[in-house]
Order: C-alpha cells, then structure tokens, then sequence
C-alpha cells in the first residue's frame, strides 16, 4: 500500500477534517493511547543502560518510519483516503501557520496552565482527555516558544547544516555524536551541559507543552513533525546516494545493527531503510 504524505498548508477544509476526524476516532476507541503508551515504553536514553531504539541512537528514524506508518495504517482502516501529512517547520514558524487554525490542531495553551481551548483537541470539547502520560493533568498543553525561557523554530540554514553531513551516523551512536546526519537531525546537544538543542528537538521544545519528552505522542502534532523528520531522511539519502543509509552495520552495544529486528514490531531496520515501494510524500 502506497502512503502519500501532503504538506499541510496545501490541505483543503475537507482534508483537515477528514484527518481530524479518523484521529478523533482512534482517540474514541482508545487505540489512539496505544500508541501514546508504546512511545513512552521506549523513550530510553543513553543512562538507562538499555537497549535504545527510538531515541539517541542510529535507529531514531526508521523506528519513527515504522511507528508513522504503523499509524496511518490505524487512520486508514477509519477513513482509507487518510494519511499523514507533515509540517514543514522551516516555513510555518509561527503560531499564525494554518495547522494551528480551530478547524486543524487548535491553537495554543492559554497562559494560566497552558491548557489548548481551541480546535478539535481542546478539552472543553470532550474528545480529548489525556489518559497515558508521565505529567499531570487530562487536557492537551502547549507553550509556543516558551516565554520563560525562549526558543525558535529551526531555520532552514540550521536544517540545512544536518542535511550536509556525508554519513548518516557515528561513534558513539548516541546523543553526543559530534558528526553525522542522525544526531545533527535528532537533535540533541553535542557537549554535556550544553542548552542549544537542534532541529527535532528544538521543535518538541518550542510547542512544549505535552510535547516535551516521552508522553509527546499526546499531541497529534507529533505526527506531522515527525512526518517532516522523515521525508528528511529520505531527502538525505537522495542527496547523498554513495552514503550508507543506515549505521552502524554491525551490533554495537546497546545500538541496532541493520539487520537487528526493531522491538515492539519485530520488523527489522533494513525493511524501514528503502521507502519507495511504501509511500511518497507531495
């Protein structure tokens, strides 16, 4: 089955409320928290002593990939014209950007106790209750750019500067990785102390809210951000076809190889690697 990601700016009102609509939906069901819950079960990082493989480490996108399509594949047994579509946070960087309208995601937290009271995912309305996350509080919070201490979206240039990068990864494959793509997209600082947060990151950072940490899955903008990460990598390969798509190719510690099968699916990572057979994004 092919997925065809759009840009959400070039959405009609017909395509927002559909996708609005299907995930509502799994909310109802209570699949939606499925996935909310399988996020935080794997947000791991390099202290933990464990096995990584959503985060800090080499597997970062194609366990993304594989959790995104994972997910479109529950929108589409709601609604089979639904996938999802990505935010391209370079250009739409500001609360103004139409996902933030009442008729898509809603705006942002009021100052009080950063509660959303807009859209479709506003508390008020009763569709929305946070069940599965590690805060408290049952209604969806944003803090665009958090006042207290501020943070921009990314630019392209900073996009651009992880783009560059001619392998994908590197020693010590986690988040202090001073060069490759994975953790200059990823995102996290490079020296212990260091506050600059980069690209992905910075972008969890600046919606804040529920989408700091483990439990960001909460806030169904995580999927377009996450839709916009991948189409990254894509470009990435594309632009650097000699590169290997994936390292390290053998097992390394608490890392995956490219034949080690990625947990909770099983599914290996060179089967989330080739991504044309699967999707294309418009």
């Amino acid at each position: 089955m092919t997925h065809t990601r759009q840009n959400q700016r070039t959405l009609n009102k017909g395509q927002k409320k559909r996708f609005v609509d299907a995930v509502l939906t799994l909310k109802r069901t209570g699949r939606y928290d499925d996935f909310v819950g399988t996020h935080i079960d794997f947000y791991r990082g390099d202290g933990d002593g464990e096995l990584r493989v959503a985060h800090m480490t080499p597997s970062f996108f194609p366990w993304h990939r594989k959790f995104l399509l994972e997910f479109e594949t529950a929108l589409r047994k709601v609604d089979p014209g639904v996938t999802v579509p990505y935010w391209d946070w370079t250009v739409d960087r500001t609360p103004g950007a139409s996902l933030w309208g009442a008729d898509f995601l809603g705006g942002n937290g009021r100052r009080s106790d950063r509660q959303v009271t807009t859209g479709p995912f506003a508390h008020r309305h009763g569709h929305w209750d946070i069940r599965v996350a590690v805060t408290d509080g049952d209604f969806l919070m944003r803090d665009f750019g958090r006042p207290k201490d501020p943070v921009d979206l990314p630019t392209g240039a900073e996009l651009e500067r992880a783009m560059r990068e001619p392998v994908y990864d590197a020693r010590p494959w986690n988040s202090v990785a001073a060069t490759g793509f994975r953790n200059k997209l990823e995102g996290w600082p490079i020296r212990h102390g260091d506050r600059t947060w980069y690209n992905h990151n910075r972008v969890h950072r600046w919606v804040s809210g529920h989408m700091l940490g483990a439990g960001s899955v909460n806030d169904p903008v995580f999927w377009l951000h996450h839709a916009f990460v991948d189409l990254c990598w894509t470009r990435w390969c594309a632009r650097h076809p000699q590169a290997d798509p994936y390292l390290p190719g053998e097992h390394h510690r608490n890392v995956l190889a490219v034949n080690d099968p990625m947990p909770p699916w099983d599914t290996p990572v060179r089967e989330m690697v080739e991504h044309r057979s699967r999707y294309a994004s418009g």
